[in-house]
């Protein structure tokens, strides 16, 4: 594809002039917003050499080709195609690691964040007036109003008060998506984040060994241009599991707590169902080949490890989600099996222990646990293909 005369001469004074500043940009489907929003990038930072490395979770719109297809006319332009891996905070975090620009910043793509605050904001992070600057939805001067979600704003002021008290941040937004620090400070702190959730500012704050000086940057919160916002259903889950994983991460591994409370609510279910299939058919069993007991408890035993498959797959290996019927059939396939396996590593052990001497239900407990402990290691590996 031809260049311009003006294209070309941005794209020879970028490769001229030493690079200052990274724009990460998670996406996914947003094919629309990016030719306008380098548009808008090119006005905003004239004059600083920069470069924008658009971080896409394999859009099916092709996002990640209308990138490609721009960088040819623009090499400020770059993009990194995730296969298989989704999430907002793991993007972030690849595409920090992935510039060799001094400093980084963060923002949407989605046209909500104001590009014009990032001279600003470049400034204050390296004259040293501030470790992180952040463009903050409830700072002084700040607005929401083009955004014409209140209930979302009011759901945001909730959660902005729940990772304060949690975290100890003293921050207006910790919830911000929009923010800048220099790239040293994050390669610092790189290898402790859990990448966990989706708001990467807060795991960032929270991690970091030192106290980073922070200073707010009013921002007036525009709505959506187009295309599909990374934080889907699961949004306000993934804000729980970010707190978990930074208060409680390190003694109980968060993918682990999230499959072994799964599982005590499959438990429920089990007992729901068979209690349902006992109340409903328990007398009309008598004389027949198989009891209500053994039907109920088959059908349980389905009904829970169908639910277990579906909450796991949604929410504990969210990064890793198997979508469309065949993977999902397979996938709920290969989890039965490898439940199998656990279920007979856990009868094994209990049994074992009570052989030596052991009370019947600690071993019990022991059991359970060592169950759990192979089905999610089994299922890790073979159903959603990580440990």
């Amino acid at each position: 594809m031809d260049m311009t005369v003006s294209e070309l001469s941005k794209a020879t004074d970028a490769a001229a002039k030493p690079l200052e500043l990274a724009i990460i940009l998670p996406t996914l489907n947003e094919r629309a917003n990016l030719a306008p929003l380098v548009e808008r990038l090119d006005k905003a930072l004239a004059g600083i050499a920069w470069e924008a490395i658009f971080v896409d979770d394999n859009s099916p719109d092709g996002t990640s080709d209308e990138a490609r297809a721009i960088s040819q006319r623009d090499r400020r332009v770059r993009v990194i195609q995730r296969i298989n891996r989704r999430g907002l905070a793991s993007a972030a975090i690849e595409g920090m690691m992935a510039t060799a620009a001094p400093v980084v910043a963060v923002m949407d793509a989605d046209h909500q964040h104001d590009p014009n605050l990032l001279p600003r904001m470049l400034q204050s992070v390296t004259g040293g007036e501030c470790d992180v600057a952040v463009a903050s939805r409830f700072a002084e001067g700040a607005s929401t109003e083009e955004w014409g979600r209140p209930d979302r704003v009011k759901a945001s002021n909730i959660a902005n008060a729940i990772a304060r008290k949690v975290t100890g941040v003293d921050l207006s937004d910790p919830m911000s998506g929009y923010f800048m620090l220099k790239a040293e400070t994050l390669r610092q702190t790189a290898p402790k984040l859990s990448g966990v959730g989706f708001k990467i500012l807060l795991d960032i704050l929270a991690t970091s060994e030192k106290h980073l000086r922070v200073r707010d940057f009013p921002l007036s919160f525009a709505a959506r241009a187009s295309g599909e916002s990374k934080l889907d259903r699961t949004v306000v889950f993934e804000f729980l599991v970010g707190l978990y994983d930074k208060w409680l991460g390190r003694i109980i591994p968060t993918r682990f707590a999230l499959f072994g409370t799964i599982g005590a609510a499959g438990v429920v279910v089990h007992m729901a169902v068979l209690a349902l299939v006992l109340a409903v058919a328990g007398g009309s069993f008598k004389g027949h080949l198989v009891s209500a007991f053994e039907l109920g408890q088959t059908l349980a035993a389905l009904v829970a490890m169908t639910f277990n498959f579906v909450l796991n797959n949604a929410l504990t290996y969210a990064d890793k989600r198997l979508t469309g019927t065949v993977a999902l059939i397979k996938g709920w396939a290969k989890f039965g099996l490898t439940c199998s396996v656990g279920l007979l590593a856990n009868v094994g052990v209990a049994a074992v222990l009570v052989r030596f001497g052991f009370h019947e239900y600690p071993a019990a407990l022991t059991g359970i646990v060592v169950g759990s402990v192979w089905n999610f290691a089994l299922s890790s590996k073979f159903v959603w293909g990580r440990y």
